[in-house]
């Protein structure tokens, strides 16, 4: 199995290691081509609108889109989790368009207003685990479709949608694994569906 990285712009080496360090294969994604090689995808965070231009500029924008429509297993963090979005609140770009949630992008604030809690996700872990929130957005609608995962004050900050999985939170800047693992299990479910 191999985990791609979109590495177009963003926190990319952190989720590399993560994964790395849940001894899966990985590698970054650059080209189109380079989606032929991999059983999943991490959308990283960074800028969102730098991402979705460099994403029509390499091409990988539909090819991209159709590999997810088709089953790809993908996980978009903070700028990730705007561009799977169908609908983006208070911006009038849109990306991929394949999850069926509308998002609030920089929903809690600037820089300035970036933060930590330690929280039990359990749906994906036993154990707390911290979030942390830099320039996030939240998501302010769900799909019936879409299973919302993590709340925060009433707001959804981590939701999934058959094979697409969404965090407003930066998994990858701590040194908690478990985000990545229940990534991976989406990976192999996968798999074991193709096989």
């Amino acid at each position: 199995m191999k985990i791609g990285v979109l590495s177009l712009q963003g926190g990319v080496i952190e989720h590399l290691n993560h994964i790395r360090n849940l001894e899966a294969d990985c590698i970054e994604v650059k080209e189109a081509e380079d989606l032929d090689e991999i059983n999943g995808i991490i959308l990283p965070g960074g800028e969102s609108t730098t991402m979705g231009l460099l994403l029509k500029e390499r091409g990988i924008l539909n090819p991209l889109k159709q590999k997810i429509l088709n089953g790809l297993p993908a996980w978009g963090t903070c700028a990730g989790m705007i561009l799977l979005a169908k609908e983006i609140e208070n911006d009038f770009r849109k990306h991929l368009e394949v999850m069926n949630i509308k998002v609030k992008r920089n929903a809690y604030g600037s820089q300035l207003d970036s933060f930590i809690c330690h929280s039990k996700v359990e749906k994906v872990s036993k154990e707390e685990i911290p979030l942390i929130f830099i320039r996030a957005p939240y998501i302010v609608e769900v799909g019936n479709d879409v299973d919302v995962i993590f709340e925060i004050d009433g707001k959804v900050v981590a939701a999934r949608e058959k094979n697409m999985l969404a965090t407003s939170f930066h998994p990858e800047l701590s040194t908690s694994l478990e985000f990545h693992k229940y990534f991976l299990n989406m990976c192999t479910e996968n798999l074991k569906k193709l096989n």
